[in-house]
């Protein structure tokens, strides 16, 4: 296969051009296509995992919760209630607990979908996805409530999943072809 010069640096670097070792268009950092597919496949695994767990997280009826629950439809609101309990534990256990639970979607959705490896796109998608959630849990589940604090601690935690891990996964799955 034919190379081609391409300068190697800094744009706009005055000097000669180097031979680049990479095909015209090869793939940056791509794993091998056996790799990639058996990673795809296994974040395709864990992710329907995740939604299983997910859905018995937050979509079981819990009755015995019933005279417990209200919505809450205002930013923070929850947040402070879990902060001020006697507990910290229990503070831990709910803001930890709802932190977490974002995490799986910003490190599998960069893999998975390979359009949706943006910072933004994976904000988005956790939120609207949560949203959901919370709505389904208010709406038909019995001792459920919608909570808007949840939906923000699910987001922060897909952030920070997409942070550590996601965005760096789904380079090494989908790495972009270089420009001819």
């Amino acid at each position: 296969m034919a190379h081609k010069e391409r300068r190697i640096g800094w744009p706009g670097r005055i000097g000669p051009a180097r031979r680049d070792p990479r095909p015209v268009g090869a793939a940056r950092h791509a794993l091998p296509a056996p790799v990639r597919l058996l990673v795809m496949m296994c974040a395709f695994v864990f992710m329907v995992a995740f939604a299983v767990v997910l859905a018995r997280l937050t979509l079981e009826p819990s009755p015995a919760s019933v005279s417990l629950t209200h919505s809450n439809l205002h930013p923070g609101r929850s947040l402070r209630a879990y902060l001020d309990q006697p507990e910290l534990r229990d503070a831990v256990k709910q803001i930890g607990g709802n932190l977490l639970l974002g995490v799986p979607f910003g490190v599998l959705v960069p893999v998975l979908v390979p359009r949706a490896r943006g910072i933004v796109q994976i904000v988005l998608l956790t939120a609207t996805v949560m949203l959901l959630v919370e709505l389904a849990q208010g709406a038909l589940v019995t001792g459920r409530a919608f909570d808007v604090d949840d939906v923000i601690l699910n987001t922060a935690g897909a952030l920070a999943g997409y942070l550590l891990l996601g965005r760096r996964l789904g380079r090494k799955v989908h790495a972009r072809r270089t420009r001819s």
